[in-house]
């Protein structure tokens, strides 16, 4: 293989993460280096099973200057104990992509693997920025003005109110700094948008947060989530993570119902064949594929987790947000605005 140039974009794939693994990992690899020309990817993994996935695709000759496979022993499993991962898994194929992170050889860590592992290795490896005390997971959903965004979705279950505000920062820093939305409006989830409703920690909160410098608008409801009435939400990692999981169902659930509507019988058939156009774009705009991935706020580096079912097309989404996130330098610009 060619030497690479140091000009690119530099980003680590754990090739052996997810349902699919490679048979997922490769070919999305190859698709986004086809989609651009300055990103060069680090491929880790079991070298004879990356190859040969490799060479099955005709991609592969055309973009192999920007591609270097980085050989490891050991695969971290989808149901393993974060400790034992951490401990005893050191050169598999997630923690090798994480040090490549840390060693500054690539500016971004993308994984489908166990997200426990995930965090745990990353937060070992990498370290977290000064004044933060814990991880957030950073994600997009699709809504009636285009996209909000929200954390935590899962890298924790508990968050306390100074720890939400550290949230609702990370968070907007990342808007502002790689989706260059400027001054993002933030919204507390709560079970009402009235200042008397919510828990005691909740109301706290939302005083920090008033009283902080952020485009704070107050508490936000479940359905305002899809309405988009805010870029940003702020909550702790239980809700969030069920909050994304049942967007998740929701979005299946109409593309099953819009399918059986449409091939019901051959006068159905035909209106979607008419229809074709628009409900593809339908199905594009709700598919969770399309923003397959989170974000560990709050680390020295980026690291992207990407759904462990992901498919192809899923996680090249996920390789893509790891190279915007690499090309702002979000951990340093959350570094700047804590310090």
């Amino acid at each position: 293989m060619q030497k690479k140039s140091e000009n690119l974009i530099k980003i680590s794939v754990d090739a052996f993460g997810g349902d699919f693994s490679f048979a997922s990992t490769v070919p999305a690899t190859l698709n986004v280096l086809k989609q651009d020309k300055n990103v060069f990817v680090y491929l880790v993994g079991d070298k004879t099973e990356i190859l040969a996935e490799l060479n099955k695709n005709p991609l592969f000759k055309q973009h192999q200057n920007r591609l270097e496979i980085v050989a490891t022993s050991q695969v971290v499993e989808m149901d393993e104990s974060p400790v034992n991962a951490l401990k005893k898994k050191k050169d598999s194929s997630m923690y090798q992509a994480i040090n490549l992170v840390k060693e500054n050889k690539a500016a971004a860590c993308v994984s489908a693997g166990n997200t426990g592992a995930l965090m745990a290795i990353s937060r070992s490896v990498l370290k977290m920025i000064p004044g933060i005390k814990r991880p957030a997971l950073f994600g997009s959903f699709p809504t009636m003005r285009g996209f909000t965004h929200m954390l935590d979705l899962g890298a924790g279950v508990e968050a306390s109110p100074e720890s939400l505000l550290e949230f609702a920062i990370m968070g907007s820093v990342t808007l502002e700094s790689a989706q260059k939305i400027k001054k993002p409006t933030i919204g507390l989830l709560n079970v009402g948008s009235e200042d008397i409703k919510g828990t005691k920690e909740i109301k706290e909160t939302s005083k920090l947060l008033k009283e902080s410098g952020l485009n704070y608008v107050g508490f936000v409801e479940g359905n305002d989530i899809c309405k988009g009435t805010v870029d940003l939400v702020v909550t702790d990692g239980f809700v969030g993570n069920i909050t994304l999981k049942a967007s998740e169902g929701v979005a299946t659930m109409l593309g099953f119902y819009l399918k059986q509507a449409f091939t019901k019988n051959i006068w159905t058939k035909l209106v979607a064949l008419i229809a074709s156009k628009i409900l593809k774009a339908f199905k594009t705009k709700i598919d969770p594929r399309t923003y397959n991935s989170a974000t560990f706020l709050g680390l020295k580096g980026v690291v992207i987790k990407s759904h462990g079912g992901a498919d192809v097309y899923a996680f090249e989404q996920a390789i893509k947000v790891a190279i915007k996130e690499a090309v702002a330098n979000v951990p340093k610009k959350i570094e700047e605005k804590i310090i």
